[in-house]
């Protein structure tokens, strides 16, 4: 007999086009929430009092791959991020001023490649096993109610983080 696996549900939205000029909040989740990617620091206190972030080894490699991906990609912009214990979180804007270049990089492409960099220079530096989850959330910012809205989150995601859905001690 063979078995049967769930049918995984598309996370997109089948009628747009991921590479048009916006922005997109995107979240990345650690494989098993595994905190590997910092610490957040608050005064002792439980939970943090202040918003600080120290990064682990990982979590300085996956900063560095974000801002890479800027060279990567001329018409990408890191507007906002927050790089978690075990996920990080992004605002990634597309700009493209003419029509010149494609076909054009979809977040799909984008998010992947960095996910691909990030993984391979961790393993370089001592990661082993799978470092992200397979896909990731993502959000089309429709206005800029929306997009204050992620923007305050993002910013305060590290002083919730106790009462985070993620949150995790491992």
């Amino acid at each position: 007999m063979v078995q049967k696996f769930p049918q995984r549900k598309h996370p997109r939205l089948d009628d747009f086009d991921y590479s048009s000029n916006g922005a997109y909040f995107v979240t990345l989740c650690i494989e098993n929430r595994k905190c590997i990617l910092s610490h957040i620091v608050g005064r002792g206190f439980t939970p943090a009092e202040t918003n600080d972030i120290m990064y682990t080894k990982y979590g300085e490699i996956a900063y560095r791959q974000l801002f890479l991906l800027e060279e990567r990609y001329s018409h990408l912009k890191i507007d906002n991020y927050v790089i978690m214990p075990n996920h990080i979180h992004m605002v990634l804007i597309l700009n493209y001023e003419t029509a010149g270049v494609n076909p054009r990089p979809t977040i799909m492409d984008i998010v992947c490649a960095y996910k691909s960099l990030t993984t391979r220079e961790c393993k370089r530096n001592g990661f082993s096993g799978k470092l992200f989850q397979t896909s990731f959330h993502e959000h089309i910012i429709r206005n800029k109610n929306d997009y204050n809205e992620i923007s305050n989150y993002i910013r305060e995601n590290p002083l919730h983080w106790y009462y985070d859905e993620l949150y995790s001690e491992h």
